[in-house]
């Protein structure tokens, strides 16, 4: 339709009304009202028609095929936003019909006719990224590579040309000669938007390094988080902690400062054990023959004890050194057939991953006596199992050191000083 068909229908329309009686003035007045009246029935005609009739029918169909991918769209309202344009559309291309000779009021509907169009093409394009989204978490990729952060890129990208798109046609100004202004205003820009800019940049380097992920346990003290990652975006990342709280992390912060993923200890299928007790040094001792044979019957040292046994047999006989001379030959310790016991109980331990590192090591003596550490992994990586894995070692280890002839080093308390006498 174009100018010509407008002024035509709104002269005969003028026409009937000033043949029925109405003066000029009035008659130009109800051709106005009856026309808008008209028009604005056809758009809630046309947008009844289009949400409860064309829309219906989509999501019917929609519903019956196979593929998944075209529900996600149906549920995120793709369709139902896009049918929003037909009533603006409608009213758009009507309107010269209703004011053909107020060119001023008349731009001014279609300006306004414009801005919801704009908005309305907003909407169906953030809610189609929200559907494409939708889509490639249904990928198992998805659970590596998070592209929420360029998800939220492009939503800023649409909003920002929605905006400067409205103000072009609110003012009629060019667009060239904003985007020119908006050059100008660059560093200003920078100031406002540093986070976004900086998570952007941050979530990129996240994602293209894969340094974390939705799932993966992290540490960031200076955050005061520890525990999973259940979201990434571009301005923050969100962790739950173990405690059910949820610590918010700056996105440029995981590139800018350090934290501790986990996620290798989790694909690993280990855990790791590093705890050390400290033994009294005073209970250090060559192991004399009556412990020797004590040893003998347990069952996780015998063959160690013998096997060593004919070793410093044999040595010693070699340098012709007598078994009286203990300071001249090899002999046995308490404390070094406890280590052995220790790495015989581990190694028959249901729970400790066995091919994973695998240490009981003497560490620096210190004043408070000699830490032995143990130093291997858990098999089952679960946070309360793996307490009760570590918690049961070292009941074990405690309950069996003085079998050893050894004491565990601990600072006197308030008891120990009460019991002695003057």
């Amino acid at each position: 339709m174009d100018i010509e068909f407008y002024q035509k229908l709104s002269e005969a329309i003028l026409s009937w009304f000033i043949n029925h009686g109405f003066a000029q003035s009035t008659a130009e007045t109800l051709r106005t009202i009856s026309i808008f009246a008209v028009i604005i029935l056809l758009s809630v005609a046309v947008d009844f028609v289009f949400r409860k009739i064309i829309i219906a029918i989509v999501a019917r169909i929609i519903k019956k095929t196979k593929n998944k991918y075209d529900d996600i769209f149906l549920e995120r309202k793709v369709f139902s936003k896009l049918a929003h344009i037909a009533p603006v559309l409608v009213v758009y291309f009507l309107l010269p019909t209703a004011f053909p000779d107020s060119n001023l009021f008349l731009s001014f509907l279609e300006d306004i006719c414009f801005v919801f169009i704009a908005f309305n093409i907003l909407f169906v394009l953030i809610a189609f990224m929200d559907a494409l989204h939708d889509i490639y978490n249904q990928f198992p990729i998805s659970q590596n590579r998070s592209i929420k952060g360029y998800v939220q890129l492009f939503k800023i990208i649409f909003y920002i040309f929605t905006f400067l798109a409205i103000i072009s046609i609110i003012f009629n100004i060019n667009m060239t000669k904003i985007f020119t202004g908006i050059g100008a205003l660059a560093a200003v820009l920078i100031l406002v938007f540093k986070d976004t800019i900086l998570g952007l940049v941050a979530s990129v380097q996240l994602s293209g390094n894969d340094m974390v992920k939705p799932g993966d346990w992290i540490s960031m003290p200076k955050y005061n988080a520890d525990g999973d990652v259940i979201e990434i975006n571009l301005t923050t990342v969100k962790v739950q902690n173990w405690d059910k709280t949820i610590s918010t992390i700056p996105t440029y912060a995981l590139v800018s400062d350090s934290f501790q993923n986990w996620r290798g200890m989790s694909e690993s299928g280990g855990r790791r054990i590093k705890r050390s007790i400290n033994i009294d040094m005073s209970s250090v001792m060559f192991a004399p023959p009556e412990m020797l044979k004590k040893f003998k019957t347990f069952h996780m040292l015998k063959d160690y004890v013998n096997k060593k046994e004919i070793e410093i047999e044999e040595y010693n006989k070699k340098l012709n050194i007598g078994e009286n001379e203990v300071y001249n030959g090899r002999r046995m310790t308490n404390l070094g057939i406890f280590r052995k016991y220790l790495e015989n109980y581990l190694k028959q331990h249901p729970k400790i991953h066995q091919d994973m590192t695998f240490l009981v090591r003497q560490l620096q003596p210190t004043d408070k006596g000699i830490p032995l550490e143990i130093y291997v992994f858990s098999n089952d990586q679960a946070w309360a199992n793996y307490e009760a894995i570590q918690a049961d070692i070292f009941d074990h280890v405690l309950a069996i050191i003085p079998e050893f002839g050894l004491r565990v080093f601990q600072a006197p308390t308030g008891s120990d000083f009460k019991n002695l006498r003057v």
